[in-house]
């Protein structure tokens, strides 16, 4: 039947012992190490704020470079930097910049709040989605400047149509964003805050605001940059002071030099505002992953 078992001594390879690993003179065998991963030596990552100072290094030398060859007689940093010291100095740069902020402020504040509260509104109750989503549709095809006309005639000559625009603007870019981050919320968080015992408000403050945060803080970026690119036309409606009104001052003498230091005021109140508003974002969404 049967015969014996083979001995494994006879006829079978021999399988050789592993060989201990070497001490490293701690009592310890030292870990193998990954074969094909190559361990970074002095590696490190450039900080993002060294980069932004390098970017804005090289726009400026290729803007001295283009002004020196006289393309399309771009003034140059030099002399535009001289202009701003002088409006500084008699006061004018200063009062056009509080006017432009004040009336971006005002605007963007009052179009964010109204967004925020509609977008919420819209998003949590269906009627009233189908009751404002139309309106909201309709006024993002118009572009905020083509309505001042209509505020002019309607609101008079004053601060009131300057700011009217800018909220507008403001307000359409938000309310979308608010809309879309309310309705986007994972419905199983939504249930399983209701199954715990939670009720409408505290499902709301507690699941639905923190979710929608980041889509919120994305449209006001993008409502304030709206508010910055509106700010120039709407300071055309019989303004006395403001960027907008001292660069359209500045066309009719072909004063690049003025004009240019208004788009760079521009530029730089705008950064900051958006520096800040990012700020804002990494505090609050801190439980957020990024990349």
């Amino acid at each position: 039947m049967d015969g014996p078992a083979p001995d494994p001594g006879e006829g079978a390879a021999s399988v050789p012992e592993p060989t201990p690993a070497p001490d490293d003179g701690e009592g310890s065998a030292s870990a193998p190490k990954p074969v094909g991963v190559a361990a970074p030596h002095g590696a490190r990552r450039v900080p993002a704020p060294v980069l932004n100072v390098l970017s804005l290094a090289a726009g400026v030398a290729v803007w001295a470079l283009l002004a020196a060859h006289g393309v399309g007689g771009l003034p140059g940093p030099e002399a535009v930097g001289r202009r701003a010291v002088e409006m500084l100095r008699d006061g004018t740069l200063e009062g056009d910049m509080l006017a432009s902020l004040r009336r971006v402020l005002a605007g963007f504040a009052l179009g964010t709040v109204l967004a925020v509260l509609v977008g919420f509104l819209m998003g949590w109750y269906p009627v009233v989605r189908a009751l404002c989503e139309p309106y909201v549709q309709f006024f993002r095809t118009i572009p905020p400047l083509a309505l001042i006309p209509v505020a002019v005639v309607l609101m008079g000559i004053g601060e009131t149509p300057k700011i009217f625009v800018i909220f507008l603007a403001a307000f359409l870019s938000t309310v979308v964003a608010t809309l879309q981050g309310v309705v986007g919320v994972d419905r199983t968080l939504i249930d399983a805050a209701r199954v715990l015992g939670a009720r409408d408000t505290a499902v709301f403050l507690r699941v639905v605001i923190p979710a929608a945060a980041p889509f919120i803080l994305v449209g006001m970026r993008i409502g304030l940059g709206s508010a910055w690119a509106t700010v120039v036309a709407a300071e055309l409606i019989a303004a006395q002071e403001g960027l907008g009104f001292r660069m359209q001052h500045a066309e009719t003498y072909y004063d690049l030099d003025t004009i240019f230091v208004g788009l760079v005021a521009i530029g730089v109140l705008g950064l900051v505002m958006d520096r800040l508003l990012l700020l804002a974002e990494h505090r609050l969404t801190r439980w957020q992953e990024r990349r």
